[in-house]
């Protein structure tokens, strides 16, 4: 197992900017895409509630989060970065919240 390992933790919007409801096949499909890659994700189904302005405009949004551990390597990060372009453009956002962090396995 490689010593060096990266937890990335992705927000997943429930609903779009405009309020309606993001299908619930294409949450499904984003965590599978991270299975299909990596071979195994985390989606926690507590909701993430987050509170954002934009250009005066406050926002409130319904999230979920999916957590995948990683070996740290580029072409990971590359990876990561891809499927975060993908999805934000998939899902309307004007940002997608993709956070990483290097982790110790017991």
């Amino acid at each position: 197992m490689p010593s060096r390992w990266r937890r990335f933790e992705i927000l997943l919007p429930l609903q779009f900017n405009d309020g309606r409801e993001v299908p619930g096949e294409w949450l499904a499909e984003a965590v599978l895409e991270i299975v299909n890659q990596f071979g195994a994700a985390s989606y926690e189904t507590q909701n993430v509630e987050g509170h954002w302005r934009h250009e005066s405009v406050l926002y409130r949004d319904n999230l979920v989060k999916l957590v995948v551990d990683v070996p740290d390597t580029p072409s990971n990060r590359r990876w990561i970065k891809g499927f975060k372009n993908r999805w934000k453009k998939r899902l309307k956002q004007l940002e997608l919240w993709v956070v990483s962090y290097t982790i110790e396995l017991e």
